[in-house]
């Protein structure tokens, strides 16, 4: 009985501080990686506009709502910037400040000034200030005045110069960590008493009774079923009564059989196999639409453009894709793209085709610079030889200047303001994922207000009807300026509703997927 209760005691200390220490760590790195993440959405080189801006204007706004976003999407309690007086660290104002919607705390107002907590908050900004670290963290496991146990992550930011100009700290509460290890300790407390009380009843006849004796019943069961294949009419748990783990594996023996019996019936059934597989596809089929930008209009806020998109694949999956997303505040990114083949192989391709291509924009590259670096990465394992044809372009907002590059993909569609549209032909580069080391070429462009673009893939002008006829892109231009008035929400459907009709009850061959663009500036 005492050698039972020193070894609890200890797993119980063991456990314990193996779990805070986990957790701990677990929570540190989440705290700077949660920073380095809203870090992306801050401008350093602003910090002084930001400040002498008082809190009010839009540039200023726009990245306190992104701040916010990631303050209530990472779960953080707190995410805010702040300045040190770099005299002694002894006070700090506050820049930006936010709090998850769900937490009960008070923000900080724009410029609010404040004394530093104490000694440690001092020597973690100095260190930070003075290119000394680039992340640090303070730990209070007790909680402190304002909030209760939490964890502090704080990371410079540096403007292009190196210099750090301010500090974005992180503050997740540890209430989930405080609360399980409590569980813990009185769980561990409980069971202590359990198998102490159950040890002294049960010690003389554990062995033969509540032991051998079952597990020889679930050994003779596994042995007869095993030759026999069939179920018994007598379950294991019938007659095995233990609610311990032998009781838990007796039930899963009978479980067992039951799920072999089934599994082998619904082998048989080929109706069955079918609606597995068109569930699955179903799913798949969500998940890719899921994948694609689909909630429109896309960027409510921002009144410079107007964008549609529409994606409807031959079959249940597809390889064709379209994207678009903001680089920062003044640059677009569009993308229409076109992975050679059809069904579920396309459909992988085709995601992992979508993140390459936008991890790379994201980076502010170029487009043929976008293009080369998908090449290189899908080249590297792409053993099927799939390959992918792009139309890229990234478009300044603020002037209608852009970079546009095409990797094999079809003519894109342009309508200057109070023109028609017309086809805009030049030299492509080869597709994506043809060759190693193709170099990808790129070429400017400017849209004037009231301009508009259109681009597509080839299951457009492919479309065929019953007579094996193409659509064709001179009826795809036709229909397109007939519905040139018509806003972009408005305007492809017309398109897709004339592809229709010349199609008729002809079977769709290829995906059909389009986007429209329209500058207004």
């Amino acid at each position: 009985m005492l050698p039972l209760v020193f070894f609890s005691l200890a797993v119980c200390i063991i456990g314990f501080q193996s779990f805070t220490k986990g957790m701990l760590k677990l929570y540190e790195s989440g705290a700077i990686q949660i920073a380095r993440t809203a870090a992306l959405d801050i401008d350093p080189g602003r910090m002084d506009a930001y400040a002498e801006s008082g809190g009010t204007s839009e540039e200023y706004l726009s990245t306190l709502e992104r701040l916010s976003e990631v303050c209530d999407a990472s779960g953080a309690t707190f995410i805010y910037v702040i300045r040190p007086d770099l005299t002694d660290y002894a006070h700090i104002t506050f820049l930006f400040s936010t709090i998850n919607s769900k937490s009960h705390y008070t923000r900080y107002d724009f410029g609010y000034v404040r004394d530093t907590t104490n000694d440690e908050y001092k020597a973690k900004y100095r260190a930070l200030y003075e290119g000394n670290s680039n992340e640090e963290v303070v730990i209070r496991d007790k909680g402190y005045i304002e909030t209760d146990a939490h964890i502090t992550g704080m990371i410079p930011l540096k403007g292009a110069d190196g210099e750090t100009t301010a500090i974005l700290c992180v503050q997740r509460q540890m209430e989930d960590m405080t609360t399980v290890r409590n569980t813990f300790v009185i769980l561990v407390i409980q069971v202590l008493i359990a198998l102490a009380v159950i040890t002294i009843i049960v010690q003389n006849i554990y062995l033969r009774k509540v032991l051998l004796k079952p597990l020889k019943l679930i050994t003779e069961e596994a042995a007869r079923f095993t030759a026999d294949e069939v179920l018994t009419e007598h379950k294991l748990k019938d007659t095995v009564k233990n609610r311990d783990e032998i009781g838990v594996l007796a039930g899963s023996i009978d479980r067992m059989e039951e799920q072999i019996v089934k599994y082998v019936e619904d082998i048989k059934v080929t109706t069955a196999e079918k609606e597995r597989i068109s569930t699955e596809l179903s799913l798949a089929t969500r998940i890719q639409a899921d994948m694609l930008p689909n909630i429109f209009p896309a960027f409510p806020g921002r009144k410079e453009f107007d964008i549609f998109a529409s994606m409807d694949p031959a079959k249940e999956v597809g390889g064709d894709f379209y994207d678009f997303f903001l680089i920062d505040e003044d640059r677009l990114c569009m993308v229409m793209a076109d992975v050679s083949g059809k069904g579920v192989p396309a459909a992988l391709f085709m995601m992992g085709s979508q993140i390459i291509l936008k991890n790379n924009a994201k980076m502010g590259k170029s487009p043929a610079e976008i293009l080369s670096a998908a090449n290189e990465a899908i080249c590297a394992n792409n053993r099927e030889e799939m390959f992918v044809t792009v139309w890229l372009a990234v478009l300044e907002l603020s002037t209608g200047r852009g970079m546009a590059a095409n990797a094999g993909h079809e003519h894109p569609v342009l309508m200057r303001a109070g023109g028609e549209f017309e086809l805009v032909k030049y030299r492509h580069s080869p597709a994506v994922a043809t060759m190693e080391g193709v170099r990808f070429k790129e070429h400017e462009f400017t849209l004037n207000p009231g301009d508009c673009l259109f681009v597509y893939t080839d299951g457009a002008p492919e479309a065929t009807n019953k007579a094996a006829e193409l659509y064709g892109t001179d009826r795809l231009l036709e229909v397109l300026n007939k519905n040139k008035e018509k806003p972009m929400s408005e305007l492809l459907p017309a398109v897709r509703a004339d592809i229709d009709d010349f199609v008729g009850d002809a079977e769709q061959f290829d995906d059909i997927t389009m986007l429209g663009f329209k500058y207004f500036r």
